[in-house]
């Protein structure tokens, strides 16, 4: 298989292809013929179906349409309707990228419409929408890989080469090992190890942010077993900084191999990243990693699609599913060894339909080994019913406006936020709650513009009120942004009720902290927590041992905060609970053989672990930290 290049382009007619390199485990093929360019008469259907590979034709650059003149045909062949906003070249690779607020009306039906663009300008064009809500994130992001747009090319053959050369290497044996660098019966750092003979990769590369020390923040990279320098590739479940946090860091370190996830979660997580070095600063503390690290992270990631399978080594293929759990989370399917072992690693999930997205993917093709978390994995947690929750969320707000105050809901920035964003939103459309205004602080406006970037990946119901401008939820005029310190202070000084959504959800940090200091004091208002708080956690003080008193130092000065608001918790959770957990195994097809517990508190990893075993008869292991397993 290492001249596969060869052997595609033998298939073609001699002299149509100038150049021909690797995408990752794609082929892309480049000619200067504009008529093969235009018809290869199936010639490329003909070779995906033989080499059961994705292959793409694309012009030569030399061919291509000066760009400067390319976008000027391209925004007069389009019509007004259609929309057209940002155009992007990227002249390494012939493509350009054309955002429009009705992408159907610049596709064409069957794509009739790109395929006389094509013609007209010699580039290979993709339509996308145009984000409801401006992110300066996603350009900013989009500018840094068409930027480098020639390094990119050069990254994506190299490990095309890594892939198909390592094919025709004989194996001494065949065994794949699994190791626990971080999540093992614990929530935060996620972080797992998996070799085989010709294969070392990390699956999520996350920090606790409850932890003390950096023994217990931070994942064991000192493992024996583990040496960056033979790191193939990162696979990345979701953006939430135990999962992704420490990532940035490994390009810190020299690693420049890929990071393997979905567009959003890509796009999230390089927020939380740099989020996470402003507010260190902001505390006068070092940061692991600083913005030419999260830079290299993003220039090395690779975007997949759902249930799109790829090759990341010479012996590894997965495939990534839908998890339910945030935008663009996934479920990794793992084919291991040409079917020698399938692995199913399903990160953090979501069993049952939620605010923003579908129930998690249970159906593989093979499946030998799956992880499951245990966040929620005790026998007593039982989630409530979805419109309990909005109706306990729609009392909680009603009581503290009643009585003037303003409510604090400190949220994880991605998911969380935005489920709650939708929930008050439908309570205000119902007319079951009075319009009032909804303040956005840390993070949460541009991760609400990125979901508006990514409809794709939300549920049906919410996409379509997304695709019709009026009834996007997350544009409603009682939703309004802060974004500087003297903004934020005005809503601290504003006189009348609202509602106030700011990171960190756990208060570890973050403007919510902020907030908290200015409004604890006043038993008018309400702090409503969403999330889980683990033990390390100022949320966890405050609702989980009834903390009446705060202290915050500020250099060799102490401040102290009286908590005399109201204090409770709506369950608005994007993990599985026990019930959907056990479900989840029942549903799961095929049966694993093998379940592997984590990324849950001790007692819930073993408690979980057990009634799996009881119930399905399946064997069960809740590994600890460093702990090595052979799955085959």
């Amino acid at each position: 298989m290492v001249e596969i290049i060869k052997e595609i382009v033998k298939m073609m007619p001699e002299g149509t292809i100038s150049d021909a390199s690797f995408e990752g485990a794609n082929i892309v093929l480049y000619t200067k013929d504009k008529e093969f360019f235009v018809d290869n008469k199936g010639l490329i259907r003909e070779a995906v179906e033989a080499f059961k590979k994705r292959i793409e034709l694309r012009p030569d650059p030399s061919k291509c349409l000066d760009p400067e003149k390319a976008e000027k045909v391209i925004r007069k062949f389009f019509p007004e309707d259609a929309g057209i906003s940002q155009i992007l070249f990227d002249p390494q690779r012939s493509i350009v990228i054309i955002e429009a607020e009705k992408p159907g009306l610049a596709i064409g039906k069957q794509g009739s419409m790109l395929k006389d663009l094509r013609e007209q300008i010699m580039w290979v064009p993709y339509v996308r929408r145009t984000p409801a809500i401006k992110s300066p994130l996603i350009e900013n992001i989009r500018a840094v890989l068409y930027q480098h747009s020639d390094y990119r090319r050069k990254f994506l053959d190299k490990i095309g080469h890594r892939i198909y050369d390592g094919w025709t290497r004989a194996k001494k044996s065949e065994w794949v090992r699994l190791t626990y660098l971080g999540g093992g019966r614990q929530v935060g750092r996620s972080c797992l190890f998996l070799q085989t003979p010709e294969s070392r990769i990390l699956l999520d590369c996350g920090i606790n942010v409850a932890a003390d020390t950096p023994e217990e923040m931070y994942p064991h990279m000192d493992a024996p077993e583990f040496n960056i320098a033979d790191l193939d590739a990162v696979v990345l479940t979701h953006a939430h900084i135990d999962h992704s946090g420490f990532i940035p860091y490994l390009y810190k370190m020299g690693f420049r191999g890929p990071v393997y996830c979905t567009a959003p979660t890509r796009d999230i997580s390089a927020l939380i990243c740099l989020d996470s070095v402003k507010i260190a600063k902001a505390e006068n503390q070092e940061p692991l990693f600083d913005q030419d690290d999260i830079k290299e992270m993003v220039k090395h990631t690779i975007t997949l699609e759902y249930e799109e399978v790829h090759d990341i080594t010479p012996d590894v293929r997965i495939t990534m599913y839908n998890a339910g759990h945030i935008l663009g989370s996934a479920v990794i399917h793992m084919n291991i060894g040409n079917g020698l072992h399938n692995f199913v690693y399903t990160g953090d999930i979501k069993f049952g339909r939620s605010v923003l997205l579908e129930p998690t993917h249970c159906q593989f093709p093979r499946c030998e080994t799956l992880t499951l978390e245990a966040t929620y994995g005790g026998k007593n947690d039982i989630q409530p019913p979805g419109f309990e929750a909005d109706q306990k969320l729609c009392e909680a707000i009603k009581a503290t406006v009643a009585r003037g105050g303003k409510v604090l809901m400190p949220v994880l920035g991605t998911g969380k936020a935005q489920d709650v964003m939708v929930m008050i939103e439908r309570l205000v459309r119902s007319k079951e709650l009075a319009p009032l205004p909804v303040y956005l602080d840390g993070m949460l406006w541009d991760i609400t513009a990125i979901h508006t970037a990514y409809p794709e990946f939300l549920n049906q119901e919410l996409r379509r009120l997304i695709f019709h401008k009026d009834e996007n939820p997350f544009l409603s005029a009682i939703f309004k942004r802060v974004g500087s310190v003297k903004e934020r202070q005005d809503v601290i000084e504003y006189e009348g009720p609202c509602v106030i959504l700011a990171t960190s959800g756990m208060l570890t940090g973050g403007p919510s902290v902020e907030y908290l200091k200015n409004l604890a004091d006043n038993p008018k208002n309400a702090l409503v927590f969403t999330c889980y708080l683990p033990e390390g956690t100022l949320g966890h003080r405050i609702f989980n041992m009834g903390a009446k008193e705060l202290v915050f130092k500020h250099g060799v000065k102490q401040e102290v905060c009286k908590i005399n608001l109201e204090v409770m918790k709506i369950t608005v959770s994007d993990h599985a609970d026990r019930k959907q957990l056990m479900n989840y195994i029942y549903k799961v097809y095929p049966k694993p053989k093998r379940v592997l517990v984590n990324h849950g508190e001790i007692s819930k990893c073993l408690d979980l672990a057990s009634s799996i075993h009881k119930q399905h008869r399946i064997e069960t292991i809740a590994p600890r930290n460093l702990d090595t397993l052979r799955l085959r």
